[in-house]
């Protein structure tokens, strides 16, 4: 597979020479099934209109509200690119697609969701929208890294998990072959914890960050959420 990963962030200089950008994390979670090819979006730089079989949308710093002058345009650009190929956003990419399809985010007044977090899966019984996962899946643990989150769906939207303090984790629309989640599957346990350390100073509280950093410890469902992403941009209950 062909695949576009549209990049709108990258992680804090001093971790990228260990950890690399998230463009080539997210290529390293499809693994060999997918061949990426990374797009800066915040210096204007989008995919062509050639044969894609499917996009990504990374994670960034940025709000999805914020006045950057590269948001507006990625916003109409998933807008136009919805229902070409299969689109995945990420943590920023969930949100800005929630905000492109007429969904609402806020900076939340939960705080920063850090560490592992586990989201309960919304139906046992098989669904279209939630096809390309396993069939007896209930719950599933993934790194994550936000304050902001999706607090209103567009049209259409429909919610395939979440957790008390992200209900809205997981969102397909089906209508537009578009699937985003909250978390970060593409986060190494590692890199997740050298984040918070990075973020310790002025942001987090410390016994926020220490609990953030224990959680790491865990078992994720990383490898597993990889999987299933694969099969969604293969075209699996679509």
């Amino acid at each position: 597979m062909r695949i576009a990963i549209l990049e709108p962030g990258a992680p804090p200089r001093d971790l990228q020479p260990r950890f690399g950008r998230y463009g080539q994390m997210v290529a390293a979670l499809f693994g060999e099934a997918v061949e990426g090819e990374v797009f800066d979006v915040r210096r204007g730089v989008y995919p062509d209109p050639g044969p894609w079989d499917g996009f990504v949308i990374t994670g960034s710093a940025a709000g999805v509200y914020d006045p950057d002058p590269w948001i507006a345009p990625l916003k109409a650009w998933v807008q136009d690119a919805a229902g070409s190929a299969p689109m995945i956003g990420i943590c920023f990419g969930h949100q800005l697609m929630a905000e492109a399809f007429g969904g609402k985010v806020i900076k939340s007044p939960k705080g920063w969701g850090m560490g592992l977090a586990t989201y309960t899966l919304t139906s046992a019984a098989p669904h279209p929208a939630r096809s390309w996962m396993d069939a007896d899946a209930r719950a599933i643990s993934l790194p994550v890294s936000h304050q902001d989150q999706v607090i209103e769906l567009g049209k259409g939207a429909r919610v395939l998990g979440g957790s008390d303090f992200c209900p809205f984790g997981f969102i397909a629309y089906p209508d537009l072959k578009a699937l985003s989640l909250q978390p970060h599957p593409e986060f190494d346990p590692a890199y997740a914890k050298a984040l918070i350390e990075s973020r310790r100073e002025g942001l987090l509280a410390q016994d926020h960050a220490d609990a953030a950093i224990a959680s790491l410890l865990a078992p994720n469902d990383n490898r597993k959420v990889g999987r299933w992403l694969t099969r969604f941009l293969q075209g699996e209950g679509r």
